[in-house]
């Protein structure tokens, strides 16, 4: 057990770390970000969706069954639709009102994404305790998954009036929320252990919503063809690496 906290910790730190990444933004021009930051959201798909159909649902199908996991995947994918629904209307009630500060929109923008990365967290101290394999190959989806949100959310910091220092801190703030929920997740299921691969499947499930609803759905409102190549390229680079950790890394089932 202790082997897998330290797992837990030191991705969760390197998660949070990953908001930090405003400040090498900072330093690119306009023009590199616009061509880069396209291929680097399909590369975060392609992350998701190989943890998910590479790892999270075997491993969910395997622990479960052939009944309940797509089950248990399908209440992940509700959970996150509802969860974001209610995110973007808590974001547009704030960005409508008439005569608000701008500030508003930032701190509805860090509330979110702090509750977002304490449910990172969650997922990724259970998918250590079922396995170190799945917890690398989920830490791993979610540390790509993070660079590009993390790099939008610091541009809407920056366009909601808070100075360039003060984005870095707060996101960094936000971000730290993932140690907690894994903390807390890892304490709270020591006791009620046969919970993991529950969490595990609703996890699959809002990895695929993510990556298939929120990214790859996206796509196609690209009408330039070598921004549309790139895309597929970073979706493909995506799934390549986390089919490869899994190839190396996964633990046989008997």
């Amino acid at each position: 057990m202790a082997q897998e906290f330290i797992y837990i910790i030191v991705s969760l730190l390197l998660v949070s770390a990953v908001s930090l990444v405003g400040i090498f933004i900072l330093a690119l021009k306009q023009e590199i970000f616009g061509r880069l930051l396209p291929v680097l959201v399909a590369f975060a798909a392609g992350a998701l969706l190989g943890a998910g159909f590479f790892d999270l649902i075997p491993e969910s199908l395997h622990e479960l069954g052939d009944v309940v996991g797509p089950f248990y995947i399908l209440v992940g994918i509700m959970l996150f639709m509802l969860l974001e629904s209610i995110l973007h209307w808590h974001h547009a009630h704030h960005h409508q009102c008439d005569g608000c500060h701008p500030t508003p929109t930032g701190y509805a923008i860090l509330l979110g994404d702090g509750l977002h990365n304490f449910l990172d967290g969650v997922l990724i101290a259970s998918a250590f305790m079922l396995n170190i394999p799945t917890g690398l190959s989920v830490a791993l989806a979610v540390v790509i998954h993070e660079i590009p949100q993390e790099i939008g959310d610091f541009a809407v910091l920056i366009d909601s009036g808070f100075s360039r220092a003060r984005a870095i801190w707060f996101n960094l703030l936000s971000a730290l929320f993932a140690v907690v929920g894994g903390v807390v997740a890892y304490f709270a299921l020591q006791s009620v252990e046969g919970l993991v691969p529950y969490l595990v499947a609703i996890g699959a499930g809002g990895f695929l919503y993510i990556a298939l609803v929120d990214i790859v759905a996206s796509f196609k409102h690209q009408d330039k063809p070598r921004q549309a190549f790139g895309q597929i390229f970073g979706l493909v680079v995506g799934l390549a690496i986390l089919w490869w950790l899994m190839s190396q890394f996964a633990v046989p089932h008997a």
